[in-house]
């Protein structure tokens, strides 16, 4: 009896991978010029001419020249910290209101709105049709003293709580901190409602039947699935709430008084009227650092990296 052996099974030949050319390498960088080199001419450059324009001396009619003078940031944090104060307690305060506000509008729109949906997010984005200044302007003519609203607060004795709280006048709201924050929270509602209806749109309401069908109420649903996953439109909303409601200066020139100035319209004065600009670019550079701090703490603490 002979015993054949099998023979070997044949070497498996692995294919060969061809690497990309080097101009097919390069094509995602040359892609990624044109955004790169927009933001250096547009935003890293300027920002290192301000930042060379707050450590600067001199005069308009001399001319400023570069002599590493810090003091400028001290001089500017002291002399104006209430403005400083005051701008992230407005901004504070409409980024709250616009989520208040923002949050049951968007959930209606993501859940409830059925075929109305798109009409409902047109009439979200209607004001952006309209100029900012036009859009703050109508604000004076709601608030007016003598006005339909005013009447309004004074029938039911809100303007007492308000005026006790120092937020507006026991006759009138208009030149007080409460019309600056209602033109804020006007202006900024649609930046945290659009993050909030997308983070809401893609939550798969599977997930909600589940939750019903473990027995949950829909308070238990809403605070156990539907706000956590909604957390990254959260994030960026009150982000692109506050961000632009603390540097700006729009609101407070137009709906408040001497005694509401916000940082912003202290920068505007100080580029444009008074001609200091050391202390203007101080000023912007300090108010930067401030909210980047802030937001910073803020991502970290709200326990999510997604951002819608």
């Amino acid at each position: 009896m002979t015993v054949t052996q099998e023979a070997p099974p044949a070497p498996v030949t692995q294919p060969e991978i061809r690497k990309p050319s080097t101009r097919k390498r390069l094509v995602p960088y040359w892609l990624l010029l044109p955004g790169i080199l927009w933001l250096v001419v547009f935003f890293a450059l300027p920002l290192v001419y301000q930042a060379s324009t707050s450590v600067q001396t001199g005069s308009l009619e001399k001319g400023f020249e570069v002599t590493w003078h810090f003091q400028t940031y001290w001089d500017a944090l002291t002399e104006y910290y209430p403005q400083f104060l005051r701008s992230l307690l407005y901004a504070g305060t409409a980024t709250v209101l616009c989520l208040l506000l923002g949050y049951p509008l968007a959930y209606l729109i993501a859940f409830k709105a059925g075929r109305w949906r798109n009409v409902l997010l047109v009439l979200v984005i209607a004001p952006f049709f309209t100029s900012f200044l036009i859009r703050t302007l109508a604000w004076k003519t709601i608030l007016a003293d003598g006005g339909a609203v005013v009447d309004v607060l004074n029938t039911l004795h809100v303007l007492d709580v308000t005026s006790w709280l120092g937020w507006t006048e026991s006759n009138r709201v208009l030149a007080t901190p409460m019309a600056v924050v209602c033109g804020l929270t006007y202006n900024f509602l649609p930046f945290m409602i659009l993050p909030l209806y997308t983070s809401l749109e893609r939550i798969d309401g599977r997930l909600h039947e589940a939750a019903g069908d473990l027995y949950a109420t829909p308070a238990t649903t809403f605070r156990k699935v539907t706000f956590p996953l909604s957390m990254p439109g959260v994030v960026s909303g009150t982000l692109l709430t506050f961000i632009p409601a603390s540097g700006d200066y729009v609101n407070a020139e137009l709906l408040g008084s001497t005694d509401t100035k916000m940082v912003g319209s202290v920068i505007q004065t100080q580029f444009l009227r008074v001609l200091d600009y050391p202390t203007a670019a101080a000023l912007s550079f300090i108010l930067m650092a401030a909210v980047l701090i802030m937001v910073t703490v803020y991502i970290r603490r709200s326990g999510t990296e997604d951002l819608v």
